[in-house]
């Protein structure tokens, strides 16, 4: 998003809640009576000191990173000649944010990094602030609908979105073509393809390809829980076991399978793909696959990087507008494009052109191929049911003679194992 629209109006349009009003409505009278026709002037604008306390990655600290973190808020500074800030900043992981936030809000960053899936623990800690007004609208804007709903909980957005977690397919360009990449049944017919079937990570992208749900359409319907019953899903269990018969497929990536020619994965398998396809490297979204003659469009799940919010912070009690500001200034349209030029840090904001086909090929895939993965308690109880399902497709012990049993007891297991 282009932060620079948000400085200028209603900055404290920050978290759509109650704290903010610290515009109390005072009765009129108290002075001087004034005759009409005057007015009485208006005081100078005073500039606020503040002191900011920010939490980050020791990479984007670095020097040899160009000091991503320091830079971006001195620019933030510069920007605001209203207020006079003293930046300090201290180290901590996005995965780290719900243990080193949590355990004593009062006492970590006023703005932090975090992963996604840490929203609700954060929440339980009331260590995460909630957006809206203008700076909910820029995250609207900037982002596709399935970035959003990585950061949204309970029908509010609690994060600035910077980068994505998700994957999506590395190919060998000699073997297979702009079509055939389109469609994973072409695929097969000309080349080896490797896929982690048996890892419940992975596994969903079929099924939910096919109309199954994760807790609804979203992913934000606890009431819904898992649905992966009826004809939809056997279907799909169906292909499945076809797919592990053709003799151009194999579970595990290009790692585990030398003659692999294309395989699915994220930017941390890059430098694999890179020795395995080296001049013929291709990367893209996800394909579709073919049930019932019709195709299906896979989707992976996703998640994402996101600048929050502490409203146990010293700052935000005191000016929680300049706490919102620079959240969506280091989740900016100008932050994520410096993040990507230093670090390869792929952005989420659509108004970005990448010129390197990873980080197109993780974008495509998460405005286009992918769901969020649903930030739900009960989510727990989907990967061990799944896990197994996709273990016993790979050894055979699921066929299309028990297909229709084996889905629906997978169905069963998700629904009615609880995760306190």
């Amino acid at each position: 998003m282009n932060s620079k629209k948000f400085f200028k109006s209603g900055l404290a349009a920050l978290l759509s809640i109650a704290m903010l009003a610290g515009c109390s409505n005072k009765p009129a009278g108290g002075g001087s009576s004034k005759g009409e026709g005057e007015k009485t002037p208006e005081p100078a604008a005073e500039t606020v000191k503040a002191n900011v306390k920010v939490w980050g990655p020791q990479e984007d600290q670095s020097k040899d990173n160009g000091e991503w973190l320091q830079t971006m808020c001195e620019a933030f500074n510069a920007a605001h000649p209203e207020w006079e800030l003293t930046f300090k900043y201290e180290t901590c992981s996005e995965g780290d944010a719900k243990t080193n936030v949590g355990t004593d809000p009062s006492a970590a960053g006023d703005v932090y990094m975090f992963a996604n899936d840490q929203i609700p623990d954060l929440l339980k800690a009331n260590a995460i602030a909630k957006f809206g007004g203008t700076i909910l609208d820029g995250i609207k804007k900037a982002n596709s609908q399935t970035t959003v709903n990585t950061v949204s909980y309970d029908g509010a957005v609690y994060g600035v979105p910077f980068t994505g977690n998700t994957w999506f397919m590395y190919y060998d360009k000699s073997v297979f073509s702009d079509d055939d990449i389109k469609s994973l049944d072409a695929m097969l017919e000309k080349g080896k393809v490797a896929f982690p079937l048996s890892n419940s990570w992975y596994l969903a992208s079929f099924y939910v390809a096919n109309g199954c749900t994760l807790f609804g359409e979203n992913g934000d319907n606890a009431d819904a829980g898992l649905d992966f019953s009826g004809e939809k899903a056997v279907k799909v269990t169906e292909y499945l076991v076809d797919l592990v018969a053709n003799k151009n497929f194999a579970d595990g990536d290009v790692g585990t399978v030398a003659d692999a020619k294309a395989f699915f994965s994220g930017t941390w398998d890059y430098q694999k793909a890179v020795d395995a396809y080296k001049d013929n490297l291709g990367i893209a979204q996800l394909p579709t696959i073919t049930i019932d003659g019709q195709a299906k469009q896979m989707k992976s799940f996703a998640g994402s990087k996101a600048i929050g919010v502490n409203p146990a912070g010293a700052l935000y009690k005191e000016h929680p507008e300049i706490a919102a500001a620079l959240a969506a200034w280091l989740g900016g349209t100008e932050a994520q494009q410096k993040h990507y030029e230093l670090r390869n840090i792929i952005p989420t904001d659509t108004s970005i052109k990448v010129d390197d086909p990873l980080a197109k090929a993780q974008m495509d895939t998460m405005s286009n191929t992918s769901i969020v993965q649903p930030l739900q308690a009960n989510m727990g109880n989907y990967w061990g049911p799944a896990e197994s399902m996709g273990k016993e497709i790979v050894n055979g012990t699921v066929t299309k003679a028990n297909a229709a049993e084996k889905t629906e007891a997978m169905n069963t297991a998700m629904n009615t194992s609880v995760v306190q």
